[in-house]
């Protein structure tokens, strides 16, 4: 009987927060379009991810697409959004020619960190209505509801 209530209680759970991602999705990616900053080329919440990883210094596009868990041609596009965008600049590492380095552009660093506070918003505000453990016990969810995801993905 324990694991029928145990179970019913698991299922209405996981029915709410199936019906609770998409509608965050779209609301996140909401918020960030408003604000995302006028530029040449639209950008929307891919770029945000991109750039959210930029934010701490350059790096080579293959470590990009590597922390990104995307394909290199994938990050290429984003590059060149960003690049069209006048967000960031890429160019040969001195050290290994082969290799292509892209940071964001030192005068639109304000500008793009304005709009990542900007997008994060919402969710710094709700985090902040947590106590520190039920932060962790959050993102530690996350986490493992990605890595599961993935593995879904990874399966034949």
């Amino acid at each position: 009987m324990t694991d029928e209530a145990g179970g019913s209680r698991h299922s209405a759970l996981c029915l709410r927060l199936m019906q609770l991602f998409p509608r965050v999705s779209r609301g996140m990616r909401r918020w960030q379009d408003r604000a995302a900053p006028q530029t040449p080329a639209p950008l929307g919440p891919r770029h945000v991810a991109a750039l959210e990883q930029l934010r701490e210094g350059p790096v080579t596009v293959s470590e990009l697409a590597s922390r990104l868990g995307l394909t290199l041609p994938t990050v290429s596009g984003l590059l060149a959004d960003l690049d069209r965008a006048g967000l960031v600049e890429r160019y040969a590492d001195p050290a290994d020619r082969r290799r292509t380095i892209v940071e964001i552009i030192p005068a639109q660093r304000a500008l793009v960190h304005e709009w990542l506070d900007g997008a994060a918003g919402p969710l710094a505000r709700v985090l902040d209505k947590l106590a520190p453990s039920e932060q962790a016990a959050f993102l530690k969810a996350m986490d493992l509801l990605e890595t599961e995801l993935r593995a879904q993905d990874n399966q034949p």
